[in-house]
């Protein structure tokens, strides 16, 4: 895929608490790898990928790492502005970081006036087996049917739903602008 083949040109933001995956999520994206070393995000990073939404049809996604610490918080009314979407990420084995996604989605509105496409994600979906269902899967339903989210789990260890996740919100995009 050649990078000048996409048509479009996408901001896309991934944000949540801190140690949830976004960052992990990204690089099984965009490299796919996977890494078990922490390291927390510092205000935001990005990285450049081309989705394949259609067969031979591209979209550039220039995806923003925005860094879950509270401390860095107040950075991001200026990492958000120009986003066409975001992919919003909890850790499905830590019920805590459900429940902030709904203040960060909240924050989110807030500092962007458009409308926006949003994933929800619930992330880490293969510690499930070891660790059991923490956070009510019914209910994180009812909340992205509500807020008019599209909600999948994924595992940025082994890949399963990641492409899936990001494939999906460029569709959405798309549908946002046309």
């Amino acid at each position: 895929m050649n990078e000048n083949d996409s048509k479009y040109n996408f901001k896309v933001l991934i944000i949540g608490p801190g140690a949830v995956g976004k960052t992990s999520l990204i690089n099984r994206f965009v490299h796919n790898q996977f890494s078990l070393k922490y390291k927390f995000t510092i205000g935001a990073d990005f990285l450049m990928k081309n989705v394949e939404y259609k067969p031979s049809k591209t979209a550039k996604l220039t995806i923003w790492d925005i860094g879950g610490q509270e401390r860095f918080r107040f950075l991001n009314r200026s990492f958000y502005k120009g986003a066409n979407g975001a992919l919003l990420v909890f850790d499905l084995t830590r019920e805590n970081t459900y429940i902030e996604t709904k203040r960060w989605l909240n924050d989110m509105r807030t500092i962007l006036k458009d409308k926006i496409p949003v994933v929800l994600i619930g992330n880490k979906l293969d510690l499930i087996p070891e660790i059991g269902e923490v956070v009510d899967r019914k209910d994180t339903r009812q909340f992205a049917k509500k807020e008019n989210l599209w909600y999948i789990e994924t595992s940025a260890k082994t890949g399963d739903n990641v492409e899936e996740a990001f494939v999906e919100l460029t569709l959405r995009i798309l549908k946002n602008i046309s």
